[in-house]
């Protein structure tokens, strides 16, 4: 699906059997955690798990996506994740071996629906696209490379478990409401798709830099013919 269609979708149809919902506003503020959770793991990357892979005696440059998707899976399909899949059961998933390939993958025998390698990469595309997230492929030059990198994602994972989340959901919406650029109040705000609300995110912050700037031009402190074209513009998605 184009991503200028998901301005209008409720969904992103993966195939005929599965489908990734593009939730309200209001929907994901009633159980931000869990949401951007299940999101978090639908769309992890090993070297985001690193620290828990390692804490799991797996070495997290020796696996790709899929592989710690399917670790993931149980804790994934014990949470209610409606928001995301809608009727799909993920409980009734299990492992198979897939004869031609040999490959593992996600059989729901009832249903005869099957969760793959590719399907899951779709899957994440998508959940990708309604929250404008980028794939993580970082990876270590060596070994010392690793070592540092462990070390400091488990001084950010520790930091991180003792540290009170507040909703940052909420304080977004706080933000928008509270500028001009921003025409909707609280109440019309729990009535957009995620993926409006997060649009609308990026273009104001687009339009609020594109002020200052053409101030700079204005005031002379910024030279047009040296900056970007998409720079003198507000209209558009903000790829940045």
């Amino acid at each position: 699906m184009p991503t200028r269609n998901l301005l209008y979708a409720s969904e992103i149809a993966i195939n005929d059997k599965i489908s990734i919902k593009i939730p309200t506003v209001g929907d994901v503020i009633d159980d931000e955690d869990g949401y951007y959770g299940l999101v978090s793991a639908l769309t992890a990357m090993p070297v985001d798990y690193m620290v828990q892979l390692e804490d799991w005696g797996l070495d997290f440059t020796s696996i790709n996506a899929y592989e710690l998707f399917l670790i993931l899976f149980e804790a994934i399909r014990s949470q209610d994740t409606s928001l995301i899949f809608g009727e799909l059961d993920l409980s009734l998933f299990e492992r198979a071996v897939n004869e031609r390939n040999n490959q593992i993958v996600l059989l729901d025998r009832h249903n005869d629906i099957v969760i793959d390698r590719a399907i899951h990469s779709q899957i994440a595309s998508a959940l990708r696209k309604i929250h404008h997230l980028k794939k993580n492929n970082q990876k270590p030059a060596n070994d010392e490379g690793k070592r540092y990198m462990l070390e400091r994602a488990r001084i950010k994972y520790e930091r991180n478990k003792r540290r009170k989340h507040d909703s940052q959901l909420e304080s977004l919406i706080i933000g928008l409401v509270n500028t001009e650029q921003y025409k909707y109040d609280y109440e019309s705000t729990l009535g957009i798709s995620i993926y409006q609300f997060n649009e609308s995110v990026r273009q104001v912050m687009r339009k609020i830099d594109y002020d200052n700037r053409m101030i700079g031009v204005y005031a002379g402190t910024v030279d047009v013919s040296k900056a970007d074209p998409g720079d003198l513009t507000w209209i558009g998605s903000n790829t940045k």
